[in-house]
């Protein structure tokens, strides 16, 4: 039964319609994949034993009288420990919130149950989700299937984790700066970034509100496109809840029109050097996207280096703002990450009113220029980090000679938080410890159809994906 549990989600639920697999077994082997692993890689802050086993049995009395739920009828999903699931934990990893039970599920989470998902339990998250590694002061530090000495990334690294293992089909994470993609690409799996309000963010803490809202989106992961598209029509749509939501119809492009899009790649942004693994497996993708017909050709948007710099004051600058007052008094029971992070803050200059209106005019300019160069490549191939997964603790490393920097590393992710646009991660290569590297395909605005559709195209070329070491 540990076979099953690496199955892609999509061919679960076939197998529950097929009645070659109970909605029970099924669960039960996740249970056991659960029980055996995570104490080793610490996925999970909590599993709904009892919730989930009543779940299953009634998918499965559904089955026996010939209903279907939905397209995720009885697979088993884990949801980021910083969205609301009634009844289950949501601390986002802070002693501020440590014991803090949510009493209503998140517009996703009611989304994926009216399709027949069952939840699992939730996931692992740095403090306030402050970090491109997990690891709190509650529940410790999560481990990298692939080797745990190194971390799963942050701040989904638990739902990536769980993932990337065989504990869970397929999930939910978060990313404000490259906290979707940077764990995919690190385990060797799929997620998707989408544009601010093509899913609701709603009934996740911290909220998406404000300047955060131009950055920050809830989205899904999976071991393959496949699924991640099941995920995403299944969670997207409008929501009042949702600042940024937008009644935007699900509409997926024909095989003709997909591979009608010129596609622009990148290797490095021109400040930031990459390992030659991850400079070869962008290589590799834009050869193996020519090769399936594509017109592909080098090219760098010119306005990331000004990207960079205005995330920097929208997330760390802000960030520090928000959340720094929240510990006065209690300092002692800030996190060592979260307390790197405030301390990153406290070097720039608080916002002034003036301050914060000027970066916000100059962030909707560098997107205007970002998406009028996009009109001739409406998708971009390029890194999602500029190293595979680190080992726990490290903060610094030398690529190409030069320093790269904790924050630096993940810029080529943060450049299309502040930028708006959906960017899908899907694993193409290895490191040469046999780690995965992931590649960043980015698309317009309210294009998450074309991004994944590309996706799934770049995935089928580059093969099948692989089972982890620690499993």
């Amino acid at each position: 039964m540990n076979d099953v549990t690496f199955l892609p989600a999509h061919a679960m639920a076939e197998l529950i319609r097929q009645k070659t697999i109970s909605p029970v077994e099924l669960l039960e082997a996740h249970l056991a994949q659960i029980q055996k692993l995570n104490s080793k890689l610490n996925a999970f802050i909590q599993i709904d034993w009892e919730g989930a086993r009543r779940s299953a049995r009634e998918a499965e009395s559904a089955v026996m009288q010939g209903g279907f739920l939905g397209s995720l009828h009885g697979v088993p999903v884990s949801i980021k420990s910083s969205i609301s699931v009634a009844g289950l934990r949501c601390e986002a990893g802070t002693r501020l919130r440590q014991g803090l039970v949510a009493n209503r599920d998140a517009t996703l989470v009611t989304r994926l149950k009216d399709a027949g998902a069952i939840i699992l339990g939730s996931t692992n998250t740095p403090e306030l989700l402050m970090a491109w590694e997990t690891d709190n002061l509650i529940y410790g530090r999560t481990n990298n299937p692939w080797d745990v000495h190194r971390t799963a990334g942050g701040s989904s690294g638990g739902e990536a984790a769980a993932i990337a293992a065989g504990m869970s089909a397929g999930g939910v994470g978060s990313d404000g700066g490259g906290s979707i993609r940077v764990p995919a690409h690190f385990t060797g799996i799929c997620g998707l970034k989408p544009t601010p309000g093509r899913i609701p963010s709603s009934g996740h803490y911290p909220t998406s509100v404000g300047p955060f809202a131009q950055l920050g989106v809830v989205g899904p992961m999976a071991r393959n496109i496949a699924d991640l598209k099941l995920l995403f029509e299944v969670t997207q749509g409008p929501d009042v809840e949702d600042t940024c939501s937008a009644p935007v119809p699900l509409r997926w492009p024909s095989l003709e029109e997909v591979r009608k899009l010129k596609v622009a790649y990148f290797e490095d942004d021109g400040r930031t050097p990459v390992t030659a693994e991850t400079r070869a497996a962008v290589r590799f993708a834009a050869e193996a996207l020519r090769s399936a017909g594509f017109q592909v050709e080098p090219f760098r948007p010119d306005v990331l280096e000004e990207a960079r710099q205005l995330w920097h004051q929208f997330f760390v600058v802000i960030g520090g703002m928000l959340l720094g007052p929240m510990f006065r008094g209690r300092e002692a029971e800030v996190s060592p990450i979260l307390a790197e992070f405030l301390e990153w803050a406290a070097a720039d200059t608080p916002h002034s009113g003036l301050s914060l209106l000027d970066a916000w005019v100059r962030r909707d300019i560098a997107r205007v220029k970002c998406l009028t160069q996009m009109k001739e490549f409406p998708i971009l191939l390029c890194p999602a980090a500029a190293i595979p997964a680190f080992r726990h603790g490290e903060r610094h490393w030398t690529i190409e000679g030069k320093p790269v920097s904790y924050l630096d590393a993940w810029s080529y992710s943060e450049f299309f938080n502040l930028l708006g646009n959906p960017a899908a991660v899907v694993p193409v290569g290895r490191s040469f410890e046999g780690l995965p590297i992931g590649v960043q395909i980015v698309g317009l605005p309210w294009e998450e159809e074309r991004v994944l559709s590309v996706a799934e195209i770049l995935e089928k070329q580059c093969g099948a994906w692989k089972i982890p070491p620690h499993n």
